[in-house]
């Protein structure tokens, strides 16, 4: 079996697509159930973001592989393959490791170093261990993904380089200035408490507003934001919650609104943010995001080897920019960030006159401009070598469960002729015939030990894998008892948790 990975990105697809393409929570765990129920995946695990919609597996064919896993996520994304097919890309074995390892430590996020994907890279391990479609090489794989994530960022300096979304959406909607004086005495109105709007609301008080209040369609979840907001020792910032019918009411108060829910369609349309401000929603008219248009491939087959011909990078040069709607004239009355995927915010409300909006699609122009920090090549330089210890690790431990069987048929041989010796020589007693029994392990323990220990360091080593199958072959060993060893690796309840 062999690691793949098909997704899409910021990286390769325009937002308009990854918005149409997002998944919600009940289609991720249905993929992952379909994805297991094909015949090429024996485990799988999907990576869910704003920006990226990743579907990793255990496959035993290439190809095979490649089809059925860009055809599910076209199924359950709801983009249809031909047109989904030319956003799609294709890592596999090392490849698919250094992939994750470098989103795991932000290098491929939309703002380079920032820290939220680990906790995302958590809830898809989790969400895989919870519909047991995660085995014993997902569960390795996301579990290193954490660690090598947690080792950038505690070893480099990577988090200079970036920065959370809602920072550095705050930092777009200053427009230059700085972020705690732009901040400083405004009213804040939060759409939605899940983890991007908590994260929304603690930074908004960490830069000074006067007063932010939470809506969310759980007033309860609304409720526990604000009482975190505003426990003794914090930052001192008014907060209260509000139940989701309020929010129109709220927005004729409001000087900033951040919005980040799972909602399906709009939560703030252009009618209703035109009606707080007093303006005509006539001036509210969406510019369309532009849509390269990009030949796809006959079938996913022909993706795979058209993806290592090097197409795909041109087609991500082609669609990574997309049209963003005209801000309107005047003075800042509203300034608004959505950072949901499919988007909250209606895209026209940016062209009311006194309306700034910020959203993914634009976060994602302004950071393609962002300067990189030398701490980067540092951390590439940790994922590289992380990558190479998992892939040794990978392979040794799949020699584990052979070199396992093949002690158990020794402790087997020794077992039988002691028996056999305890027949022939019945006036032993039991000193003598513990330790000829003593002296008879030790002389198989030590013609074993270099040779296991040795093939062990061979099968660790790039192209070791054949070195299980010689020594299955070579002592005769039974297929059943090694996969029995592997079972029960693959069983251990402590395997895969933190």
């Amino acid at each position: 079996m062999s690691l793949l990975v098909v997704g899409l990105s910021h990286r390769s697809a325009p937002v308009s697509v990854l918005e149409r393409a997002s998944l919600a929570a009940e289609a991720q765990a249905k993929l992952l159930q379909d994805t297991l129920a094909a015949e090429p995946a024996a485990e799988a695990a999907v990576l869910a973001t704003c920006n990226r919609i990743e579907l990793y597996a255990d496959v035993d064919k290439f190809h095979a592989g490649v089809a059925e896993l860009s055809t599910l996520l076209a199924q359950h994304s709801g983009v249809g393959l031909d047109e989904l097919t030319p956003y799609l890309y294709v890592h596999y074995e090392d490849r698919a490791v250094h992939h994750l390892f470098s989103v795991a430590c932000g290098l491929d996020s939309m703002v380079v170093g920032e820290g939220q994907i680990l906790g995302q890279i958590k809830d898809a391990l989790a969400l895989g261990q919870e519909l047991h479609t995660a085995g014993r090489l997902l569960n390795d794989l996301f579990q290193q993904a954490l660690r090598v994530g947690k080792r950038a960022h505690s070893e480099t300096g990577i988090d200079r380089a970036g920065q959370s979304l809602v920072t550095f959406g705050l930092e777009q909607l200053a427009a230059g200035a700085d972020v705690a004086d732009w901040a400083a005495g405004k009213r804040a109105l939060v759409i939605g408490a899940g983890s991007m709007s908590s994260l929304a609301a603690a930074t908004l008080a960490r830069t000074g507003v006067a007063e932010i209040v939470v809506a969310n369609r759980t007033r309860a979840r609304a409720d526990r934001l604000v009482e975190i907001l505003v426990q003794p020792g914090g930052t001192g910032v008014a907060a209260r919650a509000v139940e989701m019918t309020a929010v129109r009411d709220e927005l004729t108060r409001a000087d900033v609104v951040v919005s980040c829910t799972g909602a399906t369609g709009l939560v703030l349309t252009a009618e209703a943010v035109a009606t707080a401000l007093g303006l005509d929603i006539d001036d509210a008219v969406e510019t369309p995001a532009v849509t390269p248009s990009v030949p796809a491939p006959a079938d996913a087959d022909r993706h795979a080897a058209w993806v290592e011909n090097g197409s795909a990078a041109t087609v991500r040069r082609t669609a990574r920019r997309a049209t963003v709607p005209a801000q309107g004239a005047g003075p800042v009355r509203l300034a608004l960030l959505d950072l949901a995927m499919p988007r909250d915010i209606d895209g026209g409300t940016a062209r009311l006159d006194g309306v700034r909006l910020v959203d993914i699609e634009s976060l994602a122009e302004a950071s393609a401009d962002a300067p990189m920090a030398a701490d980067v090549d540092q951390v590439r330089t940790i994922v590289s070598d992380e990558v190479a210890a998992f892939g040794a690790a990978q392979r040794a431990a799949h020699i584990t469960p052979t070199v396992v069987a093949l002690r158990t048929m020794a402790a087997g041989v020794v077992a039988g002729e002691i028996a056999r010796l305890d027949g022939r020589l019945p006036d032993l007693d039991e000193k003598q015939r513990a330790e000829i029994t003593q002296t008879v392990r030790r002389v198989v323990d030590k013609l074993l030990h270099a040779p296991t220990v040795r093939v062990k360091q061979l099968a660790s080593e790039p192209g070791g894998a054949g070195y299980a199958d010689a020594l299955r072959e070579l002592f005769d060993l039974d297929p059943q008892t090694v996969a029995a060893v592997s079972r029960a690796d693959l069983n251990d309840p402590n395997r895969g948790r933190s």
